[in-house]
């Protein structure tokens, strides 16, 4: 009997929900699907709705999940969430509003230069979350991940791993590879202790993807 493949998820990615990406949120799944990944999390900026949305719609294959620009000016993820998390809130405070919802707090990209806040949080935070972002394919310094991978591992942390795709074609760029599972966060948490993080980065082509979509969202019609 030939093994299983593996459960593959991206824990990190935006849609059309978000300023800064136009991606079609059906578009986005089905990309997923193409590329061998079975399970995606949307955490778009500031906006909970259109993960609402498709978690309802699909209720196997979506997370749903915010991006929170938190008042530090650093981003704080919360997977499982129903209700959104305004900007602007502390980052300890976005933590406890993440887990009064039953959410799973995420850090993502903790080294990143302004969204991390280069490391600025990272120790005060790693200890207040469950996941830690370990691979971040968008970020261009590869001390970036590895520092991220080293944070994890000093606090005792789980990795978590995603494309911050804000293009349907970046979708599945980052993955973390785990056993099959129920789409809740409890089985969630216990399945990311066996998870391993895997992913490329992307290309510099994705920041002007970005740029034109931020400039296309500006526009009348």
């Amino acid at each position: 009997m030939s093994p299983s493949p593996p459960f593959r998820i991206d824990l990190h990615l935006h849609t059309r929900g978000s300023w800064d990406s136009v991606s079609d949120p059906e578009a986005v799944l089905a990309r997923a699907r193409s590329r061998g990944i079975n399970r995606i999390a949307i955490t778009d900026h500031n906006r909970l709705a259109v993960a609402l949305e498709m978690a309802a719609r699909h209720p196997d294959a979506v997370i749903p999940g915010e991006e929170v620009k938190t008042a530090e000016g650093i981003d704080v993820i919360g997977l499982y969430l129903r209700e959104e998390i305004p900007k602007g809130t502390p980052a300890r405070e976005t933590i406890r509003r993440i887990r009064a919802q039953g959410g799973i707090p995420y850090l993502p990209h903790p080294f990143a230069a302004g969204k991390g806040g280069s490391g600025r949080y990272a120790e005060e935070l790693a200890p207040l979350v469950d996941v830690v972002e370990v691979f971040n394919s968008r970020l261009r310094a590869r001390e970036a991940n590895r520092k991220g991978l080293e944070l994890a591992r000093r606090h005792g942390k789980l990795q978590g791993a995603g494309s911050d795709a804000h293009s349907v074609g970046e979708v599945g760029n980052a993955w973390v590879e785990l056993p099959p599972h129920p789409n809740e966060p409890t089985a969630l948490l216990a399945a990311l202790a066996q998870a391993l993080p895997r992913g490329r980065r992307a290309g510099l082509h994705v920041f002007l993807l970005s740029n034109w979509a931020k400039v296309r969202k500006k526009l009348p019609g």
